[in-house]
């Protein structure tokens, strides 16, 4: 089988953030004072330059700006990345740049700036509409900030807009959970994000663990959440993603679909499929922002080849993560690998009804959604 060169989106990293939140794993760090945007801007230009040869001839299908705090920089610096970025590669035309950004004052009084500048989508941070959630979440925001960022972020003419929501917070119960989906559903967002919180490593909550719903609960919370969601015309089409009719997150969708990205900024990762050399790499750039502005453009920190024994495994944890699945010739064309790799384990799940497949589609069932980490294991 022959690699296929699969569409190209862009991630951009900005690594700082007003305050660490407990719960956050990502790359992010507490700003000391002013931000070095214009030298940051010079950094991701250089990491931009050195990744052009994974292009290939395509064009970019979509641009995640996310972080850290993305919102905290100035729509001209995302203006001059936007324009240096265009001066260097083929834009779709109707290409989706979202921006993450900050239910917070100074974040969203700059919405019709970087409007202007051409983000045309927004994710926004709400994560609950309890002020006392968001307190003990280390949020610097509150929940009147969050419909009013809505509310901004429309009059600065976005019409795309997802909010990000958790459940399952320090002692909240069905009620709760579900008050709080009822009111990010009533700012008509095209985009809901929902998804429960999860204790990582290396975080303020995996050291001191808050009281979090017990399983029973959590199960309640999110049968009568779906329930909601359905009714009011979002449609899950993964895991923690819900949407109205095509406004799914493309970007999303291509990590999802086992597409190609690159990744510029501070710990950045990238996927590039190599079709004549018969690879897939990953490549990462330096994590600490002091050790990203002094070497950006001179390499990445790291830039490895998928092992072909771990290609598959893969590519099924992103498109088990949707609802359409995937099909054979898909598989094939964006591993490399022949059906035969995974028919085994394939057959032997739709038995056991956890994936529905007609032939060409294989999809998890709803079982199946529910049991996916069963599913994954059995692929290993």
């Amino acid at each position: 089988m022959r690699l296929q060169l699969p569409p190209l989106s862009l991630y951009v990293h900005i690594p700082w953030c007003v305050r660490k939140c407990p719960y956050c794993d990502f790359n992010s760090h507490q700003r000391q004072g002013a931000l070095p945007e214009q030298a940051y801007i010079d950094a991701l230009l250089r990491d931009l330059e050195q990744s052009l040869v994974f292009v290939q001839g395509r064009q970019l299908q979509s641009i995640f700006i996310g972080g850290g705090t993305p919102s905290l920089l100035s729509a001209a610096s995302f203006d001059r990345l936007l324009s240096s970025i265009a001066g260097r590669m083929a834009l779709a035309q109707d290409i989706e740049i979202t921006l993450e950004a900050n239910p917070g004052t100074a974040e969203r009084e700059k919405f019709a700036d970087y409007h202007r500048a051409g983000i045309n989508r927004l994710s926004i941070g709400v994560q609950s509409f309890d002020d006392l959630q968001l307190q003990q979440l280390g949020r610097i925001h509150g929940s009147e900030d969050a419909r009013r960022a809505v509310e901004m972020a429309r009059s600065a003419g976005f019409d795309n807009l997802n909010l990000d929501l958790m459940y399952g917070l320090q002692a909240q119960n069905s009620a709760a959970a579900l008050r709080d989906l009822q009111q990010a559903i009533a700012l008509q967002p095209e985009h809901l994000s929902w998804y429960q919180l999860t204790i990582e490593p290396n975080t303020e909550f995996y050291k001191q663990p808050p009281s979090l719903p017990q399983e029973e609960a959590l199960i309640d919370i999110q049968e009568h959440g779906l329930a909601l969601l359905q009714e009011q015309g979002y449609v899950r089409y993964e895991i923690s993603a819900f949407a109205r009719e095509a406004r799914q997150a493309r970007h999303n969708l291509n990590y999802w679909r086992f597409g190609d990205y690159l990744g510029i900024g501070a710990g950045a990762h990238g996927k590039i499929t190599q079709v004549e050399q018969g690879c897939i790499l990953r490549t990462r750039t330096a994590r600490q922002p002091e050790h990203y502005l002094q070497r950006a453009g001179n390499g990445f920190a790291e830039c490895t080849a998928i092992a072909q024994s771990d290609l598959a495994i893969e590519y099924l944890l992103n498109v088990l993560r949707l609802r359409e699945g995937f099909t054979v010739s898909s598989f094939e064309a964006s591993t490399g690998l022949g059906f035969e790799h995974i028919e085994k384990q394939v057959l032997s799940l739709t038995a056991r009804e956890l994936l529905a497949f007609d032939g060409d589609r294989i999809r998890p069932t709803a079982r199946g959604e529910q049991f996916l980490n069963s599913v994954l294991e059995a692929f290993l």
